[in-house]
């Protein structure tokens, strides 16, 4: 089975969707390993955890797992739950049946931004000015201080290593047995989303100023892209690398990074342009689509390859604030500033 954008169907009817209101806004949302669950966290310092079925009869849970607003959620990639931060300085696992353990606790700090990698089970948080790295035995180490809040981290392809954006660029660090001195990249201004290509050539951050910067790991040469008419914070990676999807446009836009990559060259920019600006995007994790949310409310479904996009869902005033998919790609979730919680089959 495939999604196919050329089916009149997606220009006609909308597909089947599932919407459970919160009390509190959507801060991020994520499939669990195993398909069967999806979680969306809250503003209120719960985690609501939904069966991905649409039609599955199980009750949803609602864990009062934070004392503050939580400000991060993955899946575990070390069970079928998921892993949390927040504001309350706490990091958790959370079960798929609600039951918490908690694996730091960094008090009177905000654990903010939260990245994993699957094949070590390894987590990485940013807090304050470190990044905690949580190996799958539940050591914990420090990285840092660096010389600003760290807005963003994420791992390398092979786990080695861990990327941290903050003001007047990243830093990345090795977190392997041999244990390297830290790689400083520099560019002024700061850096607020961080991604790791897909393939590990390429470190992307999107700045406040407006633009996205882009790093050459092996050879420490960069490249900035300009064009935005608002800080991008959301950045996405293709499954295969070529392309590299941004928020803060009004249609997908899409740099390629196939050949010589894109320096001297404008990105790709597809699709119906939908009501406002994309707040956040995410690539599908096999195929050549991607999901993006605008600030409107509204949500589109892309297909690069076919340069078309579907709307998914009509715009209502409130942005959208996380999307995830599920592994297989035939689901997605997504969240609203006023606390929709949406989970999308997009089998037709």
């Amino acid at each position: 089975m495939k999604i196919d954008l050329g089916n009149p169907d997606w220009r006609t009817t909308f597909p089947p969707t599932r919407s459970v209101a919160s009390d509190a806004p959507a801060i991020a949302c994520a499939f669990s390993r195993d398909g069967k669950t999806v979680a969306f966290a809250l503003g209120d310092g719960s985690v609501r955890l939904l069966p991905s079925g649409l039609k599955d009869p199980a009750p949803a849970i609602t864990v009062a797992a934070h004392k503050g607003a939580v400000l991060s959620l993955i899946a575990d990639p070390g069970g079928d739950g998921f892993v949390s931060g927040s504001d309350d300085g706490r990091l958790l696992r959370i079960a798929t049946d609600g039951g918490i353990k908690e694996l730091a606790n960094q008090k009177g700090k905000w654990i903010d931004k939260l990245a994993a990698h699957a094949a070590s089970g390894a987590i990485a948080a940013s807090v304050g000015k470190m990044a905690l790295v949580i190996d799958k035995a539940g050591q914990v180490r420090e990285f840092g201080p660096h010389q600003s809040t760290v807005m963003a981290v994420d791992f390398s392809k092979d786990g080695g290593r861990i990327a941290c954006a903050h003001y007047g660029g990243i830093t990345v660090w090795s977190i392997g047995q041999v244990t390297l001195p830290p790689r400083r990249f520099a560019w002024q201004g700061s850096h607020v989303a961080l991604k790791w290509s897909t393939d590990g050539k390429f470190i992307a951050t999107g700045t406040q100023e407006n633009d996205i910067h882009v790093w050459r790991i092996a050879q420490a040469t960069d490249m900035r892209m300009q064009g935005y008419p608002a800080k991008v914070k959301s950045l996405s990676w293709s499954a295969d690398a070529r392309w590299l999807y941004t928020s803060s446009q009004p249609v997908f836009t899409a740099w390629s990074f196939a050949g010589k990559g894109p320096e001297g060259k404008p990105p790709l920019q597809f699709g119906d342009e939908g009501a406002g600006l994309f707040t956040v995007v995410a690539a599908h994790p096999a195929a050549e689509f991607a999901a993006g949310g605008y600030d409107s409310g509204e949500l589109q479904l892309g297909d690069i390859k076919a340069r078309r996009s579907v709307v998914l869902k009509m715009s209502d005033g409130s942005p959208i604030t996380c999307l995830a998919w599920s592994s297989d790609g035939f689901l997605l979730a997504a969240g609203n500033e006023k606390g929709d919680l949406l989970t999308i089959d997009l089998r037709r």
